[in-house]
């Protein structure tokens, strides 16, 4: 019996897909061997190019899934630019997987502010230091701009960079998936057709 009371054949009496994620992922964390939040992220560029990249879900509730980064990396650049985007969680331990996808919007100052003043502070001068997603002509000048922001900011806080902050998934649809045998997986889609709508839930062929 999981946490929610569901067993693995009937999670899909579950009519609230945030509550559901929500017991998946304390599972997760118990069973997966490192990072049960690192999730697949998909956005599109502006040439209407596809791309994947591992990040770490960073919060969600009912507004959304939160996730952090450089603006001016390029996943920064190419969510900010399209606005949507879509993530997938897979548990390999749990042999379960979660897909959603929605609007994108930029969380709020106030969040990105106290998210940022909880990371290490390796990580916050890791921040001002890397130059993300751009080309760098050897280790030498990240391991040099390192030392210069951490003798810069050596007493005190440490303040966000302007162009560091995060983004809000908003899903129009959140599909769950949980292997069975011969391939015969459950598999349940909520959707709706405005964030913040009403939920629709659907059973898919697996």
């Amino acid at each position: 019996m999981s946490e929610s009371g569901l067993t693995s054949g009937d999670f899909t009496e579950e009519n609230e897909p945030f509550a559901l994620f929500g017991s998946w992922l304390r599972e997760a964390e118990k069973s997966e061997l490192n990072d049960p939040t690192a999730v697949a992220l998909a956005t599109v560029d502006d040439h209407g190019m596809p791309n994947v990249r591992m990040v770490l879900l960073k919060g969600f509730d009912e507004h959304g899934f939160v996730f952090y980064t450089n603006f001016e990396s390029q996943k920064g650049r190419e969510v900010l630019g399209q606005k949507k985007a879509a993530m997938c969680f897979h548990w390999k331990s749990l042999r379960r997987q979660v897909r959603l996808r929605g609007e994108v919007e930029v969380v709020s100052d106030a969040e990105a502010d106290a998210y940022y003043a909880s990371r290490a502070r390796g990580s916050r001068i890791g921040a001002w230091a890397s130059k993300q997603s751009r080309p760098l002509e050897g280790r030498f000048a990240l391991e040099k701009a390192v030392a210069e922001y951490t003798a810069k900011y050596a007493i005190g806080e440490i303040p966000r960079p302007p162009y560091w902050s995060g983004f809000r998934i908003k899903p129009i649809s959140i599909e769950f998936w949980h292997d069975r045998q011969f391939r015969l997986h459950d598999r349940v889609e909520f959707r709706r057709a405005v964030a913040d709508g009403p939920w629709e839930k659907v059973r898919m062929y697996p």
